[in-house]
């Protein structure tokens, strides 16, 4: 999700005795390697595909049994009031980072990350696009994962973060985005043990065959980030024919549409098409990036877009 400036302070602030208590109550087990392996990075899940263990970012999104235990959390998701996708507490050891990326597939075009901090210190740095905040514990904030950001944790202990993605209500987006009032004015939200909190969670947001209208809306937002690493009147040209190719597949996956509807019907119609602009856009698509990260605009157009129009051709996403 792309927001107007890299970081967002939410004004809301949690109890973090009582967040640092159920945190610090899960067992060993709970804690699993990052998806990617990234040294030092560990994530104990909390919303999850089927409330199981597992890291991919399709299918009914329920609770763990590791969420279930703890009610606080519960209370703090569901105060927002926005239906929550995959969520989980993400842990840095002392001394370890997250390297620097760009989120960029499917699941992050809509989707922003929101972070509150359980355990941390002042050395621990969250960098974006250039700009570096310390999240302090018990605070709320969301940051455009669309550019650059890394973290480094400097302290010699853990750093563990409530890390939770949701597309958002209206609500949601005018209390984080909007105004702020003055710090001193802002809300704490107690632990309430009478507090009712159902959360809302994503069903399975796949169909069949992507709609023509989704399909265009994602070229389009790609074609508009879309830039040369170095300019030069063949890199120009080839830009231009790479647009190019992408208008033309959305003319022809929108008649694919009309034929066959999108309920898995013509199939191999999809796949041809698909397999066909993955093959023409590679040779176009050298010295192509996106305006804001810098990332090679095949390796978007991939991730973001042609991984994700057929269901059926879909392997597990994991989103970082």
């Amino acid at each position: 999700m792309r927001l107007s400036r890299p970081f967002f302070q939410l004004p809301v602030l949690f109890d973090v005795a009582r967040l640092q208590a159920e945190v610090g109550a899960l067992p060993a087990e709970a804690w699993t390697p990052h998806p990617d392996r990234l040294p030092g990075n560990s994530a104990a899940r909390l919303i999850s595909a089927g409330g199981a263990e597992t890291d991919d970012v399709h299918g009914q999104m329920l609770p763990t049994p590791w969420l279930a235990a703890m009610p606080y959390l519960r209370q703090v998701l569901a105060g927002f009031g926005v239906v929550w996708s995959r969520s989980r507490l993400m842990r840095l050891a002392p001394g370890a980072g997250v390297p620097e990326h760009a989120d960029i597939n499917y699941h992050w075009h809509t989707r922003v990350r929101l972070h509150i901090p359980v355990f941390t210190r002042p050395e621990v740095r969250f960098y974006c696009d250039g700009q570096a905040v310390h999240m302090a514990a018990g605070e709320a904030w969301i940051f455009d994962n669309w550019r650059r950001h890394h973290v480094e944790n400097g302290a010699d202990a853990a750093r563990i973060h409530l890390v939770a993605d949701t597309t958002g209500t209206a609500g949601f987006w005018a209390f984080a985005c909007g105004p702020a009032p003055p710090p001193e004015q802002w809300r704490t939200v107690a632990w309430d043990p009478r507090a009712s909190s159902p959360l809302l969670t994503e069903g399975d947001q796949r169909s069949p065959v992507m709609p023509a209208a989704e399909v265009q809306w994602l070229v389009e937002d790609l074609c508009a980030e879309l830039t040369v690493a170095i300019d030069t009147p063949a890199a120009r040209a080839r830009a231009e024919r790479f647009a190019t190719l992408l208008e033309h597949f959305v003319f022809d996956w929108r008649q694919l549409c009309a034929l066959h509807g999108l309920g898995g019907r013509g199939r191999q119609d999809f796949t041809r098409l698909v397999g066909a602009v993955r093959e023409a856009a590679g040779p176009l698509a050298d010295g192509l990036v996106m305006r804001t990260n810098q990332v090679g605009a095949l390796l978007v157009l991939e991730k973001r877009v042609l991984q994700h129009l057929v269901a059926d051709d879909l392997a597990p996403e994991v989103a970082g």
